[in-house]
């Protein structure tokens, strides 16, 4: 689980077409649609209409009215085709990169972790009681597989590069310059209990959550309640311990819910939407102190922090200057203004400053 701010996330994934022989003309005719070409990949219509519909099952569970949820989902259809498009081109840097073998072993390691938190002999079981909660075992894998690639190509072609870009006399002039970023912020330890909504009627994951605070908040014991309750993958191991976080780095919801939680308590619960529930445990909080101290570490990760968010937008702009895509006449109308969107900005920027 992640508390700190998210960085950027991209959706798409790869389908092949489908043929069908037309009897009488003795000729093959494509029955699913290329959208868009991006090098020798292809975005098809089938995948687009395939990830509206888990979107909008998405917005459904989460309350919306289906009709809602469709109306919502159409008008983001550009920009999820342009998410497509965006993802293509990191998983092709993936492969080009060599990335994929070492992202496979990564994601075989989270099943065999999940079979053995579940006490189960051998993945097929685990697969099996999977499709029994209406889990795709091979959906997930494919979904964490892409995750994991375009995460890596990042991190290997943007952040690795910024963060160690800078000289010792700029990590310097920047400690010098931002000397308030380098006191020590408040710190909080936190412990979990997860719910997850996956196969389950969420309302009774709520339901059930509440109870679980006021047992909590009553004395129950917590490690108890998370190896008989938490759903995260691992619980059994780590009790339910997370790590220390500083709490501005934390995501908005888990800061509004840990202000003010004193060591020992614990959060209403927070809900994650689609995605289930967290009950935090306050194992320990720091106060923050004034006293600013030079950090190599800390200066580099500050500097890649204020610097990533546009060194990514200009990594995908030259992936996409780089690649041949080719966006179906139909779509190109509600896809290119998203997708170069960036490129349109530099270039304005770039006309404005030289007039």
């Amino acid at each position: 689980m992640r508390y700190i701010k998210p960085a950027f996330l991209l959706v798409a994934t790869l389908l092949l077409t489908n043929f069908a022989v037309h009897a009488q003309e003795s000729e093959t005719k494509v029955v699913d649609e290329v959208v868009a070409q991006v090098n020798d990949g292809v975005i098809t219509l089938s995948r687009i209409k395939g990830e509206m519909k888990g979107a909008v099952d998405g917005f459904v569970q989460d309350g919306k009215t289906r009709e809602e949820a469709e109306k919502m989902v159409q008008e983001k259809r550009g920009e999820l085709i342009a998410n497509l498009i965006n993802e293509e081109l990191l998983l092709q840097k993936g492969k080009e990169l060599g990335v994929e073998q070492d992202v496979e072993s990564n994601v075989n390691a989270r099943f065999v972790q999940i079979m053995k938190q579940y006490n189960l002999k051998t993945l097929d079981e685990l697969y099996d009681e999977m499709r029994k909660q209406g889990v795709d075992p091979q959906q997930i894998r494919e979904g964490w597989r892409r995750q994991a690639i375009r995460d890596e190509v990042v991190r290997h072609e943007v952040q690795s590069k910024l963060y160690w870009a800078a000289t010792p006399t700029e990590l310097k002039q920047y400690y010098e310059a931002h000397k308030d970023k380098f006191s020590t912020p408040e710190q909080v330890t936190l412990s979990e209990v997860f719910l997850s909504f996956a196969g389950r009627d969420p309302e009774q994951v709520r339901q059930k959550a509440k109870q679980l605070v006021a047992q909590l908040r009553s004395g129950a014991d917590f490690t108890k309640a998370v190896l008989e309750n938490s759903d995260r993958p691992g619980a059994a191991d780590t009790k339910g311990k997370v790590d220390k976080f500083y709490v501005n780095d934390l995501d908005d919801r888990f800061k509004k819910a840990v202000q003010g939680v004193k060591a020992g308590g614990y959060t209403d619960p927070i809900e994650i939407d689609g995605v289930g529930i967290n009950i935090l445990r306050v194992d320990k909080r720091v106060a923050a102190s004034n006293d600013a101290k030079f950090d190599e570490n800390a200066v580099r990760m500050a500097i890649l922090s204020e610097k990533a968010p546009a060194e990514q937008k200009k990594f995908m702009a030259k992936l996409r200057e780089d690649a041949y895509i080719k966006i179906n006449d139909e779509y190109r109308p509600i896809v290119s203004p998203i997708l170069f969107a960036d490129e349109r900005t530099a270039k304005t920027t770039e006309s404005k400053t030289k007039n």
